[in-house]
């Protein structure tokens, strides 16, 4: 079982930055995959980005493609995402989740494929 705890959420002016890192204090988190989702207030929570264990694999939603990067060091069992060109519509709680799967391709992008959730990281980008 690994447990998830997000961190580095805050607010921030349209077009900076924002790295988030979800940490595994089990120390297990390298043999997972994992990805971020987000919820924004009134809205159902979405993916955003996913990772396979070995980080060779990676996949990402057409909101932040080409402004996020999700990466991992297997070494310290964390997952970051790297938030650039921010917008006011990024503002949710971000989540961070892991999964097992043997086939990672499949249904990344779709909750029930995780297992593991953190409790979230907020970002509000706003002026």
């Amino acid at each position: 079982q690994v447990q998830l705890l997000e961190s580095g959420g805050r607010l921030v002016h349209p077009g900076g930055s924002l790295s988030l890192s979800c940490a595994d204090s089990g120390g297990t988190l390298r043999n997972f995959h994992a990805g971020w989702f987000r919820q924004a207030p009134g809205k159902e929570r979405d993916f955003v980005a996913g990772i396979s264990s070995t980080g060779i694999n990676t996949y990402y939603a057409d909101s932040v493609k080409g402004r996020f990067t999700i990466s991992r060091n297997n070494a310290d069992n964390s997952v970051y995402l790297q938030m650039n060109y921010l917008k006011p519509e990024d503002t949710a709680i971000y989540y961070c989740a892991a999964t097992r799967d043997t086939w990672y391709y499949r249904n990344y992008d779709r909750q029930s494929k995780y297992s593991y959730w953190g409790q979230g990281s907020r970002v509000t980008v706003s002026s």
